[in-house]
C-alpha cells in the first residue's frame, strides 16, 4: 500500500504490470540493484508504482500521481518500494 494526498494506494506487481514497467524503465533486475545500491530515480520509482497500481482512482492522472509520490516525500515511498521490490523478487 502507498499512501498518495491521503488515499491508501494498494499496488501488486502483475505480469502485466511488470511487462509494462519493464518497457518504460527497462530490465526489472537491473531497477532493483539501483535500487539496492540507492540509485534508484525518482522517476523510474513513479513508473514502478504507477505500472503495479492495482486500481486508480477515477480522475487520478500519472502527473497528479508523480506530484502526490514527490509530495509525501521518499521517507514515506520507501517501505511501499521495499515491500514492492520484495514481491517481484519472490514472485508474488
Amino acid at each position: 500500500m502507498l499512501r498518495v494526498a491521503g488515499v491508501a494506494l494498494v499496488l501488486r506487481p502483475s505480469f502485466s504490470a511488470l511487462v509494462a514497467a519493464e518497457q518504460e524503465v527497462g530490465p526489472l533486475f537491473a531497477l532493483v540493484e539501483r535500487a539496492a545500491e540507492g540509485r534508484l530515480a525518482l522517476g523510474e520509482m513513479v513508473a514502478l508504482f504507477w505500472h503495479c497500481l492495482k486500481e486508480r482512482p477515477e480522475g487520478l492522472t500519472r502527473e497528479a500521481f508523480a506530484d502526490g509520490v514527490a509530495a509525501g516525500g521518499l521517507a514515506a515511498a520507501t517501505p511501499a518500494l521495499r515491500v514492492l521490490i520484495g514481491q517481484i523478487l519472490a514472485g508474488r
